[in-house]
């Protein structure tokens, strides 16, 4: 009997692993790249395969252009391309580069995006004239807007919707001219009602005093009741986890390595985030199964920054 279980066992993690290596075939990896040795800050959004080949510039147009977000098939960037040096606005094409289309004439800030209903609508950090750091929802097709925070001294920015777009969740810092206070993450409903705080960035830590995120960069994973987000705890950056209602908290994973920006697969079976030594000298994409926990360096030394990685669907694999 005990054998007879140890067989089925086998046979169910093998088709596992064998499914999960299907679903992988189904998505590309799309990130950002510093070009080095120009006259200004030139980035570019290079793509490849799971498995770290067929690596491609699809922009390759002289701006500072960053995906933060993909939706399916369709990737969404911000570029100060026909504009001022990071004067960002949103811009969309598809998986190969093409149909490039500006969004909205919203300026936005460098911040993290997502989006709702089948990617027509996504939450953004943008601005209106000197006012900065505030949250919007655009319409991706008419480029309409509407404005639902406006805490005018304070910062708002990477906000992410739940799975099911009634929530969001954000980096908040109270005084954005104040360097003595630092951000946290906070919920709220999707009218911006219901504000809470969701984060404590433990103050005792040893780099609660050094540069870098308290809480950033916030994910919601899409099959589990949790959110990721990137902290410098202990001398480097890191994934952490929080509940939504801020009870449970934890560090994602046991790397040794610094972890930050980083995207869930639309089944939630994939990790992708970008590593590096502690100190931030070179910058790698790595994938990490979320089944088996197994993780794979995908990126060489050929470029020093390669950084923000999202997934894209090379088909669909959700119903609208």
């Amino acid at each position: 009997m005990k054998l007879n279980k140890f067989r089925i066992s086998a046979v169910i993690l093998i088709t596992l692993i064998s499914v999960l290596h299907s679903n992988a075939q189904n998505y590309t990896i799309a990130y950002n790249v510093h070009i080095p040795d120009t006259a200004r800050d030139d980035y570019d959004i290079f793509t490849m395969n799971m498995d770290g080949s067929g690596k491609k510039n699809i922009t390759n147009n002289f701006d500072v252009a960053w995906t933060y977000y993909a939706y399916k098939n369709r990737l969404f960037f911000i570029s100060d391309r026909d504009t001022c040096y990071r004067c960002f606005f949103l811009y969309e094409c598809d998986s190969d580069g093409k149909n490039i289309r500006k969004v909205s004439g919203l300026q936005l800030e460098d911040s993290w995006m997502s989006s709702r209903n089948n990617g027509e609508e996504m939450i953004v950090t943008g601005r209106t004239g000197s006012v900065r750091y505030q949250l919007f929802i655009i319409k991706t097709i008419s480029g309409e807007y509407r404005q639902i925070t406006n805490d005018t001294a304070a910062m708002h920015f990477d906000p992410c919707f739940s799975p099911d777009g009634r929530q969001i969740v954000f980096s908040y810092k109270k005084e954005k001219r104040n360097k003595g206070t630092h951000e946290e993450l906070f919920l709220m409903n999707d009218d911006g009602t219901g504000m809470t705080q969701v984060t404590q960035y433990p103050e005792d830590n040893p780099s609660a005093k050094e540069y870098g995120y308290r809480a950033g960069a916030s994910k919601w994973h899409p099959t589990e009741n949790f959110i990721t987000y990137v902290s410098k705890q202990d001398g480097r950056h890191s994934i952490f986890a929080v509940t939504p209602d801020g009870k449970k908290s934890w560090k994602l994973t046991d790397n040794t390595i610094a972890e930050g920006w980083h995207d869930w697969s639309q089944d939630g079976k994939w990790l992708v985030f970008n590593s590096s030594d502690p100190e931030e000298t070179q910058f790698h994409i790595t994938l990490m199964n979320w089944v088996t926990k197994e993780q794979k360096q995908l990126t060489d030394i050929t470029y020093k920054s390669q950084l923000s990685p999202v997934f894209i669907e090379k088909k669909s694999l959700l119903k609208n």
